[in-house]
């Protein structure tokens, strides 16, 4: 039991670790309970915060790679926001393991920041810059979010960036928001995204409700873009469908 607790204690505190620096000025500050509050700075500053991802990943260096190399990926990555004036200039998000350089700025790493919080603020963004950090945030929370967005967002830029991202966070949620946007968002745009959104859905999913929009999808773009993601799917079912119905006289 001992080790357990002294495994995860560990883990707490890698996750609160500050990436490596390079070219910046570090300062370490505890996590106050407002992040609006904290990320503010006249001069151009550095902010950022761990956050556990929805799955593992050791692609986000541009390039770079973590030393050691982990094989397995990571499933914590740093939230990163400019801050200059009071606002926001900029968001990014690497993995923990990316050595960081600041261009000479003070960058300030917070301890401590909660799933909750972070969304909770990130939702007060503009969404078409912050949605992306949203995505990948794990847990049920960024779902709801996204399937949110996915219905209200006010652009369609948006609406196609939250079917995406829910198209990679598998369930029966995420289907039922991709498939209700295909049915009622009324810009076809967005509902040509809802159709490649589907056949990004684990098969047994997505190709179901691909081969339901082919067969019921009244807008004949809609409907011809089920039948493109069908056939890049090579899965047996849609192979059958389309075949049943090129045959069909």
């Amino acid at each position: 039991m001992k080790a357990l607790i002294a495994l995860c204690f560990a883990a707490v505190l890698a996750a609160q670790n500050a990436p490596a620096l390079k070219n910046g000025q570090l300062e370490t500050r505890a996590f106050s309970g407002d992040l609006a509050a904290q990320l503010k700075s006249d001069k151009a500053t550095w902010f950022g915060y761990a956050i556990k991802t929805q799955r593992r990943t050791d692609n986000w260096c541009d390039g770079q790679h973590s030393s050691p190399i982990q094989l397995e990926g990571s499933d914590t990555a740093s939230v990163l926001l400019r801050v200059e004036n009071n606002q926001v200039e900029k968001m990014k998000l690497y993995s923990i393991d990316c050595a960081l350089d600041v261009g000479g700025l003070p960058f300030v790493w917070l301890t401590g920041v909660s799933a909750e919080a972070s969304l909770a603020y990130l939702k007060t963004l503009p969404m078409d810059q912050a949605i992306f950090l949203i995505s990948q945030h794990a847990g049920t929370e960024a779902t709801d979010i996204l399937i949110d967005e996915a219905k209200n967002g006010k652009s369609t830029h948006v609406r196609e960036q939250a079917l995406f991202w829910l198209s990679q966070r598998a369930g029966a949620k995420s289907a039922a928001a991709i498939v209700d946007a295909i049915t009622n968002d009324p810009d076809t745009g967005v509902k040509k995204k809802a159709v490649f959104a589907l056949s990004q859905l684990p098969a047994d999913e997505g190709v179901p409700k691909l081969i339901e929009v082919a067969r019921t999808q009244r807008n004949p773009e809609v409907r011809k873009q089920a039948f493109f993601w069908l056939g890049q799917t090579h899965d047996p079912r849609a192979l059958k469908y389309i075949e049943d119905v090129l045959t069909t006289p």
